[in-house]
């Protein structure tokens, strides 16, 4: 990557996270920043769509691990 696709990358994550927190829409400054480290690797032809499957899946499984752990904590306590 060089300086100016990393610039680039970057302006596109601060304009992004800047706007939806003035709607006050909730995002991840990283699933933004990944998202558009994608978009230079798809301007470039060299996205890895492997790891980005894998991205994917993370982030897909992440709020029902979450939910099912926090469940099993709150059932403990209780």
């Amino acid at each position: 990557m060089s300086p100016s696709q990393g610039l680039a990358a970057n302006l596109a994550t601060a304009v992004l996270v800047v706007t939806a927190s003035f709607h006050s829409l909730p995002v991840t400054t990283t699933q933004v920043s990944v998202g558009a480290l994608l978009g230079i690797g798809i301007t470039t032809r060299q996205a890895k769509w492997r790891k980005v499957g894998e991205i994917l899946l993370a982030w897909v499984s992440t709020l029902p691990c979450a939910a099912l752990l926090a469940a099993g904590a709150y059932w403990l306590v209780r």
